[in-house]
């Protein structure tokens, strides 16, 4: 029975790094997967899914007008399908996570998505919120805090290292723009006790 799964995370864990190895294991054993990344996020090139330790794959992408289901149906046509993979699933549209959905319940096919939970603030992405009201199963990808203990949260920098409190949810990055951290340092870092109010 297919599901959809939501792993989540937060930067740094190696969300893509786990999916890239799930999908060579389907393919290993000849079976089909379809790989999709937000078109937002170019950092290892339009329509590349890459890891932090140097492994990568070619993936469609989408963006905030993508019909998901009917990317997956008209790919299903060119050949079977075993699973299909999300990344970057933190700027999925809360009506693609239900296309999603759709994929799972009219075509039988798992959908494991992997993405960002919060963004630097402490709150929910859409997409993440709506992975988190719909998904089947849900998995943490584990990544640590300085200090050792579980990351859950992630601050964003300037070029400086100063840490930022304001601005968009999305500002595409790596290692040189955000930290993930416990949610005490996380609390030092930004000054709050609580994330504010919208």
């Amino acid at each position: 029975m297919a599901k959809l799964f939501f792993n989540y995370s937060t930067m740094n864990a190696g969300k893509s790094t786990v999916l890239l190895q799930a999908s060579h294991n389907y393919r290993e054993h000849g079976m089909n997967t379809y790989l999709l990344t937000a078109s937002i996020d170019g950092r290892a090139g339009q329509g590349r899914i890459a890891s932090r330790i140097g492994i990568g794959a070619e993936a469609d992408v989408f963006d905030a007008d993508s019909d998901l289901f009917a990317m997956v149906q008209t790919r299903q046509t060119d050949a079977a399908l075993a699973c299909i993979f999300i990344d970057e699933a933190q700027f999925l549209t809360p009506d693609q996570v239900w296309q999603l959905a759709r994929v799972v319940d009219d075509l039988d096919l798992p959908v494991l998505a992997y993405g960002l939970r919060v963004d630097f603030r402490g709150k929910l992405f859409p997409g993440s919120a709506a992975l988190l009201a719909l998904a089947d199963e849900m998995r943490e990808v584990r990544t640590i805090c300085r200090c050792g203990r579980k990351a859950t949260m992630v601050i964003r920098q300037d070029h400086m290292g100063r840490v930022l409190t304001e601005g968009e949810q999305v500002q595409i990055g790596g290692n040189e723009t955000y930290v993930s951290l416990c949610r005490r340092h996380w609390r030092e870092a930004t000054g709050k006790r609580v994330p504010d109010e919208q």
